[in-house]
């Protein structure tokens, strides 16, 4: 794969909405392509979640309409109009899912995270590809794992089924975010009205 961060440019903002309990305890999962906390480069990224397939990447300029249906869905404005799917497909053409990227602000420095979901909407690995606050900031592996399998909804926040990260609060709050964009996006873009549309899309295969 042939990509660079140049490609990251224009990555968007987004919060968090949530209600149920949380769990008395977190475990992270044990398989091994769970996650990674280890900072990485696009390429890099990309091949841990989806080794051996073709990833496309597109540029969609997202409509008033799916604007607003993004910022229900995530509970905050000022969600921007551009988004790069990074679509991966197996050998035969199939969709295994779909790879979005995130820049946001924890303090006073950004996080850049790669949320990526199968395409039913569940969480398949996050990863860290840039931290420029302090490194005792960043949360570790086993916090991360809490999202793999998660679906947006309420469970996805601080206030349902993830746990906060003693030390960390903004760090927690703001991979939460971009988690939740990155399947807020992935639900908009992939409803039934808007399938055909994207099918039609010029990618940059890498």
């Amino acid at each position: 794969m042939q990509l660079s961060l140049g490609l990251l440019a224009a990555l968007a903002p987004l919060l968090v909405p949530g209600q149920p309990a949380r769990p008395a305890e977190v475990t992270a999962p044990s398989a091994p392509t769970a996650v990674s906390s280890a900072l990485l480069t696009v390429e890099e990224a990309l091949e841990l979640c989806f080794p051996d397939c073709t990833v496309r990447r597109g540029t969609v300029f997202l409509e008033e309409e799916e604007v607003e249906r993004i910022e229900d869905l995530v509970g905050v404005k000022d969600i921007r109009a551009i988004a790069h799917p990074y679509e991966a497909f197996d050998e035969d053409g199939k969709l295994v899912g779909t790879a979005w990227f995130d820049s946001r602000k924890v303090r006073s420095k950004k996080q850049t995270l790669m949320v990526a979901a199968d395409p039913k909407g569940r969480i398949l690995r996050v990863e860290v590809l840039a931290f420029l606050e302090p490194r005792q900031y960043l949360p570790p592996a086993r916090w991360f794992g809490q999202l793999v399998g998660k679906e947006l909804g309420p469970a996805l926040s601080l206030d349902g089924e993830v746990r906060n990260l003693a030390g960390a609060t903004l760090s927690a709050r703001a991979s939460v975010r971009s988690a939740r964009l990155a399947l807020a996006l992935q639900q908009v873009l992939r409803s039934e009205e808007h399938t055909s549309e994207l099918q039609s899309r010029q990618y940059l295969v890498c």
